[in-house]
């Protein structure tokens, strides 16, 4: 396997590029952000404001569903799972990559990075978001949080990092949420947020990305001036 060593190859600030996938590259925030909310109302509990709901895309499904439903038993989290899942599935068909996606992996590929997801969704909801914009086969790497610690804990980032054989500092993380951020601090690798998705963009800069990016575009614009 090629190395940062290798200049000619991969004369680059950051070998290995690890996005988020909901709300950074996929347009699902506004959906999972309804099926947890009609999750919550199908069991009867108070349902939470779009922030509230919002705030927990990019944890793993249990740990989010915890969180927005604090007053059920724990036992009964996977109930209000089945019913996210019921929703969610209904009307995944309906989502799509963030107009530039495609455009932007394919220029990070040309320029020989590696390219990774780390992400909340489990192994089969990543799956089968993959083959739905028919992107099998253009990340080197993935992590889901059933398969490995939910974020923010690094473990899934240093899985990552291990795989490839590059240092913390030579890997960029990508995401929309605190918790993308978080992840990254934990594992000691610089990040970039974008400002489209689930989080508010001020609650960015406690945990100090290199840039926020507002569109799609200008994550695109600055990945190829500074990646």
């Amino acid at each position: 396997m090629s190395t940062a060593t290798d200049t000619g190859l991969r004369p680059r600030r950051f070998d290995l590029i690890v996005f988020d996938w909901d709300g950074t590259l996929y347009d699902s925030t506004g959906l999972i952000v309804r099926c947890i909310q009609a999750a919550c109302a199908d069991l009867g509990l108070p349902v939470p404001a779009p922030s509230e709901a919002a705030y927990v895309i990019g944890l793993g499904l249990h740990d989010a569903l915890a969180h927005v439903a604090p007053s059920l038993p724990p036992e009964r989290v996977p109930e209000l799972g089945q019913r996210y899942r019921h929703h969610y599935f209904k009307r995944q068909h309906e989502l799509s990559l963030f107009e530039g996606t495609l455009a932007l992996l394919e220029a990070l590929k040309a320029r020989n990075h590696w390219l990774a997801v780390a992400t909340g969704k489990s192994r089969q909801g990543l799956n089968e978001a993959l083959g739905h914009v028919e992107l099998r086969g253009m990340f080197d790497g993935t992590r889901t949080a059933d398969e490995t610690a939910s974020k923010p804990h690094p473990r899934m980032l240093n899985e990552l990092i291990a795989e490839f054989g590059v240092a913390p500092e030579r890997t960029l993380m990508i995401g929309d949420t605190t918790h993308d951020l978080q992840l990254a601090s934990n594992a000691g690798t610089p990040s970039v947020a974008v400002s489209y998705g689930a989080h508010e963009p001020e609650t960015f800069h406690q945990h100090g990305p290199l840039h926020i990016a507002h569109s799609m575009a200008e994550l695109h614009d600055w990945l190829v001036r500074h990646a």
